[in-house]
């Protein structure tokens, strides 16, 4: 649950309300209705209205504002490494910065005795 007062934008509008997405608004009580989909009512100035909102058509503004600053930040980097012909970084970017260790690819599984493989098929078998 998002605090009173806080300052959201309407990113959404599931049910259709005619909501202005894109505008900054106020949290300014929550619906306790438990028959009620609404979570929360909401002024948005710009509108000069409250609107009754569920939290799925609301975030936070720091919250966006962070996401845009990343995605600037990963087109920045990709275009720093296209320019600089940059190969590493370029996989290291589009993989998420998840890259494996280049060792842990090269090592191979120890070959099982032929015990411990029946055990194995045994036990899968079993389940």
């Amino acid at each position: 649950m998002l605090q009173l007062g806080t300052k959201v934008v309407i990113v959404a509008d599931q049910y259709e309300q005619n909501l202005p997405i894109g505008e900054h608004g106020y949290i300014i009580a929550y619906d306790r209705n438990a028959d009620n989909v609404f979570d929360y009512v909401l002024r948005v100035p710009s509108a000069n209205r409250n609107f009754l909102i569920p939290d799925e058509d609301v975030e936070l503004e720091e919250v966006l504002i962070q996401d845009e600053v990343d995605r600037i930040e990963r087109e920045a980097l990709i275009d720093f490494a296209l320019a600089t012909h940059n190969e590493e970084l370029f996989k290291r970017i589009m993989n998420g910065g998840n890259e494996a260790e280049p060792e842990l690819e090269n090592t191979a599984k120890e070959p099982l005795s032929p015990a411990d493989f029946i055990r194995q098929v045994n036990l899968k078998a079993w389940i």
